[in-house]
């Protein structure tokens, strides 16, 4: 019997609002979309493609949150790593190997029997089934600040998805801090 991998990767570390997400897929190698790659360095339209071949197409994908008020608790990294122990144990069968995004196992992976975690830096650029996780966290939290920017329409979540883009600084300064604002960010 083959071995089963999941990729997992996370998406909203850096902005300033809204939750961490990160993503846990498997997927056999013929289904991944020529030309994947770390979601960074894809088009939104590109990205959103990809995002509905690879759910259609995984064996199993999970998605996994920390919300910005675990990421003022616990910090940004433990928060991300959270959000990946979530995204792993949603997944509906269970992987022989995990490959992360980064240079850090979450304490969770480690402990899990008969898993082999694997860190992978820059696994999103390196790893395609990491790219894959890459895609599709970041489609669904750019989904998620869609819909904070109804809720907050003063800060223009729809535009830069919380990231600390001048327009955000400039809304920020205006308005002060939303209730799903980082408050232990400094900005």
């Amino acid at each position: 019997m083959p071995l089963k991998i999941c990729g997992i990767d996370e998406a909203g570390r850096g902005s300033l609002a809204g939750p961490v997400v990160s993503a846990a897929i498997i997927i056999e190698k013929e289904r991944i979309p020529l030309g994947i790659k770390d979601s960074k360095q894809l088009t939104e339209a590109k990205r959103n493609e990809y995002y509905n071949i690879l759910i259609s197409n995984a064996f199993s994908y999970s998605i996994g949150t920390a919300s910005h008020a675990e990421i003022d608790k616990i910090n940004i990294l433990k928060a991300a790593m959270l959000s990946m122990e979530r995204a792993f144990d949603g997944l509906a069968v269970q992987p022989d190997v995990a490959i992360i995004d980064g240079p850090i196992v979450p304490a969770g992976l480690t402990a899990k029997a008969g898993l082999k975690a694997i860190p992978v830096v820059k696994g999103d650029d390196r790893v395609k089934l990491v790219s894959c996780a890459s895609v599709i966290a970041k489609v669904f939290r750019d989904k998620l600040m869609v819909l904070l920017d109804e809720k907050y329409p003063d800060y223009g979540f729809r535009k830069h998805k919380g990231y600390a883009t001048v327009e955000h600084k400039n809304n920020l300064k205006k308005y002060g801090l939303s209730e799903v604002h980082r408050k232990t960010f400094n900005f």
